[in-house]
């Protein structure tokens, strides 16, 4: 096979491009409400539900490719299972009270719980959190290795084409594209995979010519490494992509269906990913640059056509999250901080602007830290442990908590100091990973409250 694109490849992808555009820009509706523009009027069934959340879950495919590249089959075990378990508690406990409460965002079920401040500072968490920096970052990577240009100009187009069509139609926009990239997706690694056992053989071929790590359930990695994986993955609960697409759902039932049905979907998806990026290691040359291992997998073993398909797949697979993760952080900086404010007066134009300075921060944060699997272990690290905790209480804890504010603020301050501190050669101060200290001061700043204040006669 050729290891470069051919023109019945491009014109594929520039296909798919051109879809994606129509879909979003041109089914738009116009005039629309705050609620319509933000939620698609709350109105979502299972099938868009579903095909939208699944999409949207995987924006991080090239670091997937990366971490599975380096860690083999841990892949799974850091970056999938903690999530389905994460996911089903969700889907059980959270999903249909979100949609029951109708609340649009979680800095308005903080705010309304713990007062402003603790609604602004979560705004401030929720963006960050959301930042489609990493997913930027991946698109921008592929798109220098199909149309071989500098990563800058790369990064501008990437944040650009994702931008345009979520400004124009909001939540229905995003739903609507998802629904074509949830296709393109499982097409374009079904090809691969199927093309990769055809070629190389199964099981049997990976055992003979993978590292044996590779197959080791922890790929080398350390215990207390692959535990703060899996307390970033509780990341789940407080994930705004989940948020909202339960308080946009149709009904409470639609919003745990959805879920539930999206984790089967996971399940299947993940097991192409894992085999593509083992296939990978053992079929590229000795040395290949981890971070763009699964496009250089694709050049190397499709065929034209299904190496187009492949491409398009990718790229919808990291579209679907930038302009998801865009609009949340678009809506929690222009909705929930500048309007909630009452520096803005319309919650539509707050979220356009809002829009306009996510773009900004996430072109600057991919271009300075330019590793997928660094921004997602950065974000998670320090922003869950100040968030996580005020978000839950708000669905069980009998006592308000007192002090949110104080709390989230130093939670999150502890968990970025120690980041900061083990920057230099990764060594974190008492050897702990920057997650645990500002997990513990939530912990224990949760206890005192809970303890020290009159319970509740019944929750909001």
């Amino acid at each position: 096979m050729s290891d470069e694109l051919h023109a019945v490849d491009i014109a594929v992808i520039l296909l798919y491009a051109g879809g994606l555009l129509a879909l979003g820009l041109f089914g738009a509706r116009r005039n629309q409400d705050h609620t319509d523009y933000l939620l698609a009027s709350r109105r979502l069934t299972l099938l868009p539900f579903t095909a939208s959340l699944v999409a949207t879950w995987y924006g991080g495919i090239l670091g997937v490719g990366e971490f599975t590249y380096r860690y083999g089959i841990s892949n799974w075990i850091i970056l999938g299972l903690p999530y389905y378990i994460f996911a089903l508690l969700f889907a059980l406990f959270i999903a249909g009270r979100i949609r029951h409460d109708n609340f649009a965002t979680i800095p308005d079920r903080l705010r309304h719980h713990y007062g402003e401040t603790a609604g602004v500072i979560g705004a401030g968490l929720v963006a960050v959190l959301t930042t489609p920096a990493p997913y930027v970052l991946s698109c921008a990577l592929l798109i220098t290795s199909i149309f071989e240009i500098a990563l800058l100009p790369a990064i501008l187009l990437a944040t650009a084409v994702s931008l345009v069509y979520v400004y124009n139609g909001g939540f229905r926009s995003v739903v609507r594209t998802d629904i074509l990239q949830f296709m393109l997706m499982f097409v374009g690694f079904a090809l691969l995979v199927f093309t990769c056992f055809r070629e190389a053989g199964g099981l049997q071929a990976m055992k003979a010519g993978l590292p044996p790590l590779h197959l080791a359930w922890h790929g080398g990695n350390t215990t207390q490494v692959i535990l703060v994986w899996f307390f970033i993955a509780l990341w789940t609960f407080v994930d705004p992509g989940f948020y909202q697409r339960c308080a946009a759902a149709e009904s409470p039932t639609v919003a745990k269906r959805g879920i539930l049905t999206s984790i089967g979907f996971w399940v299947i998806f993940d097991f192409l990913t894992l085999s593509a990026g083992l296939y990978s290691r053992l079929l590229l040359p000795e040395g290949s640059e981890a971070a763009v291992a699964l496009p250089a997998l694709g050049l190397a073993v499709l065929p034209p056509i299904a190496k187009g398909l492949f491409f398009a797949g990718l790229l919808a697979t990291i579209m679907s999250t930038i302009d998801s993760f865009g609009f949340i952080s678009g809506i929690t900086i222009g909705r929930d901080i500048l309007w909630r404010m009452g520096r803005l007066k319309d919650e539509v134009t707050a979220t356009k602007i809002g829009l306009l300075l996510m773009a900004v921060m996430s072109l600057l944060l991919a271009w300075l830290v330019p590793s997928v699997v660094k921004l997602w272990y950065s974000l998670g690290s320090v922003v869950i442990p100040g968030l996580l905790i005020p978000f839950l209480a708000t669905f069980w804890l009998k006592r308000p908590l007192t002090g949110v504010p104080v709390m989230m603020l130093l939670a999150t301050a502890v968990s970025f100091s120690w980041l900061v501190l083990g920057l230099p050669d990764g060594r974190y101060p008492l050897g702990l990973e920057p997650f645990y200290p500002g997990f513990m001061v939530s912990m224990v700043w949760t206890f005192v409250s809970h303890f020290t204040t009159k319970p509740r006669s019944g929750l909001s």
